[in-house]
């Protein structure tokens, strides 16, 4: 596979504002409340003021983005489901029927599905995004998952799609069965973990399952051991719409999106992100460590500190619409809590 050199990530500003900082910092500490007593919530205002540049940030038209493509992979046996599922529960996301459906609309979150690469076509319709690659990534045991081309036009679309979003925050989610697989290989090859402790049971592998997905991606990562590049894994070892994902995630962080991170495969399409530009990681918020088995050090390795832990492993982004109205809260702490002055409330004596 020939090097990747026409996708160009965009640059990022540093987000490091000593003196906002300072300011927020201020703020928060003055609230009517003991130093520290909301505990997360003040890192999380903290966060959001910074990558929103203000002491009184509003979160605006939040966008829920599913992402979803069909895996080769996914003919050797490492889901518990075929994978028509993948087009099915497209269906069922735009017929409201699933759970970030539901989420979205408790929330008031726009929900927009984009066909990276489903196997079968979808009908065009409201809410449906197509930017359709191809018909499902190629078998990553064989061989490369995608080409060159392929990768870069999936990156290229995924910011595209975010340049057209309203908003300044970007809600990430993902189907695809099989993309579990895609993910633990991307952590591994990306990170130098062990494959063993990146795989898991995905969508509910019984032992022998697990033992068969593990040989299969042990495999993937022969055939592709020269893939060694963020770009050249990517492609070698992804899906569509990991990679589209990844196109969003840097683009979204070029306009200083707050981008909330779902579960392991979200955060997975977020690691080629920061291995391309770090800074990505100073605008995302990690809004839950799920219950398949790579997460939990992907997000240590990557120095995130989850919002929830809720035993979640569904993906579509439901962990990340749970977390929303932590987020909600956070902003408005900063905006609308009273300080001890406003408030006429004594502070602790020194």
């Amino acid at each position: 596979m020939t090097a990747l050199s026409t996708f160009n990530p965009p640059t990022l500003a540093d987000l490091r504002d000593t003196a906002l900082a300072e300011r927020l910092c201020h703020r928060i500490d003055h609230k009517t409340k003991p130093l520290g007593s909301l505990g997360r919530l003040e890192s999380l205002a903290l966060q959001l003021g910074l990558i929103l540049g203000s002491e009184t940030p509003e979160l605006i038209d939040p966008q829920v983005v599913v992402f979803a493509g069909d895996h080769g992979l996914a003919a050797r046996g490492v889901s518990a489901f075929p994978s028509d599922v993948t087009w099915q529960m497209v269906e069922n996301f735009l017929a409201g029927g699933a759970a970030i459906s539901v989420l979205a609309r408790q929330h008031g979150l726009a929900l927009t599905v984009v066909d990276a690469g489903v196997a079968r076509d979808i009908a065009p319709r409201e809410g449906l995004q197509i930017r359709k690659i191809g018909a499902g990534t190629a078998d990553a045991s064989q061989g490369p998952a995608m080409t060159v081309a392929q990768c870069e036009a999936a990156l290229a679309a995924g910011a595209d799609l975010v340049r057209h979003l309203p908003g300044n925050t970007l809600l990430l989610g993902e189907m695809g069965i099989g993309n579990t697989s895609s993910a633990a290989l991307l952590m591994s090859r990306l990170t130098g973990t062990p494959l063993a402790q990146c795989v898991g049971r995905g969508t509910g592998l019984d032992d022998a399952g697990l033992k068969r997905k593990l040989a299969v991606l042990n495999q993937a990562l022969k055939v592709n051991a020269k893939a060694s590049q963020p770009l050249r894994a990517l492609a070698a070892l992804g899906g569509f719409e990991i990679a589209m994902m990844c196109g969003a995630v840097l683009e979204a962080a070029a306009q200083n999106r707050v981008i909330v991170v779902d579960g392991f495969i979200a955060t997975s399409a977020v690691l080629v992100a920061q291995a391309l530009r770090p800074l990505v990681l100073q605008r995302c918020v990690f809004a839950h460590q799920s219950d398949e088995a790579g997460h939990a050090r992907l997000l240590a390795w990557l120095g995130a500190q989850p919002l929830l832990h809720l035993g979640l492993r569904l993906g579509e982004g439901s962990g990340a619409a749970l977390a929303w109205p932590l987020l909600a809260s956070a902003c408005r702490i900063l905006r609308d809590m009273a300080s001890f002055a406003d408030a006429k409330v004594s502070e602790r004596q020194a």
